[in-house]
């Protein structure tokens, strides 16, 4: 019988070759991964809030159907209609629409937007 070799260090070079592979690997496809924004933290002010830009339309469909312009003025579709063709295709409408609303209420605003060409629209919605 034979008698085994005994083996007194272990070979780390074959370890050492594939961590040079895994970091060449990493820092290659690092350069390629979009980097997010800086982390800002905000200071706060005792003030009031800052109020929505001019250019800006703000539209509340309330639960019960009604639509609200800056929760202020109690509006028909209508009159919707004519104050967006007051502030032109430039201004941003802002939609705030109750989640129990009437998809139909939704679905009317969308309409009269369409009907004019207007695009500058933001949906807002609650972040999960």
């Amino acid at each position: 019988m034979k008698k085994m070799k005994r083996i007194d260090s272990i070979n780390v070079i074959p370890f050492i070759d594939i961590m040079l592979v895994l970091l060449v690997m990493v820092l290659t496809t690092a350069t390629f991964i979009k980097t997010g924004l800086i982390p800002v933290d905000l200071p706060e002010a005792k003030g009031s809030a800052a109020e929505h830009k001019p250019s800006e339309l703000k539209l509340t469909i309330k639960k019960d159907g009604t639509l609200w312009i800056d929760e202020k003025t109690s509006v028909t579709l209508e009159q919707f209609e004519q104050k967006v063709t007051e502030g032109g295709k430039e201004m941003t409408v802002v939609l705030y629409s109750d989640k129990e609303a009437a998809f139909q209420n939704f679905v009317g605003v969308m309409d009269v937007l369409k009907r004019l060409g207007h695009e500058q629209l933001y949906i807002v919605t609650d972040k999960k």
